[in-house]
């Protein structure tokens, strides 16, 4: 009750001043907001955007302990210090040296994006006068997920700036942005910094540094004893180089032990929290379930053509081509942006027949940019980005088409 009581009188002391958005942030937080409605038409409801970020936090959470442990056992999967884990519950997978290797890589960039877009988010606030939105509490997990472990902080401190300040506060915050932050932040990375976002050395803890000082040693005529060169090479990149799907079993690439971006590893920690969030209704099953047949449509076209014979072994989108339809849905960040970004309620389109195209045509481009684009070899960033601009557009073709039929039957029941 002290706690509570002083929280309070603190509120009432800031109340009207330039700081009061910043304090009843922090107080909101620990407490729910107090104030009612008393009079007119409302609707009584448990659930508040707190409430509905809350729930996706948890279920990102799995995704973030699993890929700590992950970003570890790469690490010394790649250095040859342990040998591959045994299936999902191998014993070289949960151990201590990994978890103590992912917290030290994977924390600081949990800290630094909460850290700088909560920052944004109360320099707006104080200077709007308006509360803060929780709608960072999300952004600010899905973005360490989505970026390789070894991210110069500094870089990502940038990529959250930008993507705050123009990915949601210049539409008017959040509700009002037309492209999801999370995204925006990465995209900003991908073409501010390309070579931290891409290529088979980013994502594996370690690779990319230890590469550098064996070229420096090679310049230098130094010995390069020591300096064994650590192979970060995804199953994405095999693929677009014709290299076939290294030494990664399928339920390797369903359970996640494979290297990748920090959270999207994984398919099934992924699928469980798509369940999750479609039965607490968060998360939109038309989107979730149309991304996933657009995803394979697109898998069986490229099949066929590989079949057809119009694609030999030696063109550049062999690889990809070839790949098994539904293997498309375990590899890359496929899985992660349909359940986590593609869903946002925010950016997606808001009609059921919307969500079924928009949906459609996330999963539909991803895996044509993926096959296409062997520089990169993903492409859910950018098909979700452009679904992004384009769901206002679909939603309204529904509507009018909505309109049109019903002014059509009318015109019938009148005649």
């Amino acid at each position: 009750m002290g706690l509570k009581s002083n929280l309070h009188n603190l509120k009432e002391k800031y109340k009207g001043t330039k700081m009061a958005p910043a304090f009843n942030a922090i107080h909101t937080f620990l407490y729910l907001p107090n104030e009612t409605t008393h009079n007119g038409t409302h609707i009584k409801a448990a659930d508040d955007l707190k409430r509905t970020m809350n729930i996706v936090i948890m279920a990102l959470v799995p995704c973030l302990i699993f890929g700590i442990f992950n970003a570890g056992y790469q690490h010394y999967l790649a250095l040859g210090e342990i040998e591959a884990a045994n299936g999902f519950l191998g014993s070289s997978f949960w151990t201590m040296d990994n978890l103590i290797v992912g917290l030290w890589q994977v924390l600081p960039l949990v800290v630094v994006s909460y850290g700088v877009g909560l920052a944004v988010e109360f320099v707006f606030a104080v200077i709007k006068g308006h509360e803060v939105e929780e709608g960072y509490l999300v952004t600010g997990m899905l973005v360490p997920l989505i970026v390789p472990v070894d991210t110069p902080l500094w870089m990502l401190a940038v990529a959250v700036v930008f993507g705050v300040v123009i990915g949601k506060e210049v539409f008017g915050g959040t509700g009002m942005n037309i492209l999801n932050p999370a995204l925006t932040i990465r995209a900003f990375l991908f073409f501010a910094y390309p070579t931290w976002m891409s290529g088979d050395k980013v994502w594996v803890h370690g690779a990319k540094a230890r590469d550098e000082a064996i070229a420096v040693a090679k310049e230098a005529g130094s010995s390069l004893e020591g300096l064994d060169a650590i192979s970060g090479e995804t199953i994405l990149g095999s693929l677009a180089q014709n290299k076939g799907l290294l030494d990664h079993s399928v339920m390797d690439m369903f359970y996640g032990i494979i290297p990748g971006s920090v959270g999207e590893t994984s398919t099934l920690l992924i699928l469980l929290a798509g369940l999750f969030l479609i039965f607490t209704k968060i998360g939109s099953w038309r989107i979730m379930l149309s991304s996933a047949i657009g995803a394979l449509v697109m898998g069986l076209i490229f099949n066929g053509v590989i079949s057809s014979g119009l694609i030999t072994e030696s063109s550049k989108f062999y690889g990809l081509m070839s790949t098994e339809f539904w293997h498309h849905l375990l590899i890359g960040g496929f899985a992660f942006g349909t359940v986590f970004m593609a869903t946002d309620p925010v950016t997606a389109s808001q009609t059921n027949k919307g969500k079924w195209i928009y949906g459609f045509l996330v999963g539909f481009i991803s895996i044509m940019i993926r096959v296409f684009n062997p520089a990169y070899p993903e492409g859910v960033m950018l098909a979700i980005l452009l679904m992004n601009v384009f769901a206002p557009t679909i939603d309204h073709y529904v509507v009018q088409g909505n309109v049109k039929r019903r002014l059509k039957r009318l015109k019938v029941k009148t005649a």
